[in-house]
């Protein structure tokens, strides 16, 4: 088979992936709780190694003590260290906050920036955060979220060979409409917490089982 015809095969394949996941998982929103593009950008980078339940018990008292982006960058760094310290990492991650915060209030107008480039100018976002701000935020899709549950499944569907989530989200990109690609992301992300889990995926139960060239079934 020529390549041209192996990548319009995986086009397919992918597009009757997505259908599924459509049926399966009909409400694809973020869970993380937010009011504002940069309550969704803080919330998103605590996410990271972090689970959103986890997320959501800590950004109330946290946005309720600083709600925007100046009062961010004016906080004490302690008191945001203390307020997000459960999410782990969180030395770090109020310093992303706070770093985040002070470059838009300072370059752009205080408001959280729409396009791709001027997102990962701010510190501790990468693409994995610039895409769920941009889709979710502003409803705009300029690329693919890839997490550890994306990337597995990506890995396992056979949409993918590579490792690093640049190269998946490419792939991805040329395989997926564009409308598609953050809903794409989070029904990935339900079906590998549901169903297929890292250690033991649950091949019996998957609907994407005949389309899967790693599904583990017994022999009948």
């Amino acid at each position: 088979m020529s390549i041209t015809r192996k990548w319009s095969a995986k086009q397919k394949r992918s597009l009757e992936i997505l259908i599924r996941l459509k049926q399966l998982y009909p409400e694809a929103t973020c869970t993380l709780n937010y009011q504002s593009p940069v309550q969704l950008l803080v919330a998103t980078i605590l996410s990271a190694q972090c689970t959103d339940e986890r997320v959501n018990q800590v950004t109330p008292e946290l946005f309720e003590q600083f709600p925007d982006a100046v009062a961010l960058a004016n906080a004490e760094i302690e008191v945001l260290e203390n307020l997000v310290r459960s999410t782990g990492f969180y030395r770090n991650k109020a310093k992303n906050i706070q770093g985040s915060c002070r470059l838009i209030v300072e370059k752009f107008n205080g408001e959280v920036p729409q396009r791709m480039e001027e997102l990962l100018e701010l510190p501790g976002v990468a693409r994995k955060t610039a895409n769920v701000v941009s889709a979710h935020a502003y409803g705009i899709n300029q690329g693919v979220t890839v997490d550890t549950h994306v990337k597995r499944l990506t890995r396992r569907l056979g949409l993918t060979e590579h490792q690093d989530p640049i190269r998946i989200e490419r792939d991805l990109i040329r395989l997926l409409p564009q409308e598609d690609w953050e809903n794409w992301s989070i029904r990935l992300i339900y079906h590998g917490r549901a169903i297929c889990k890292a250690r033991k995926p649950e091949c019996n139960a998957c609907i994407l089982v005949d389309l899967c060239p790693s599904a583990d079934l017994p022999e009948e």
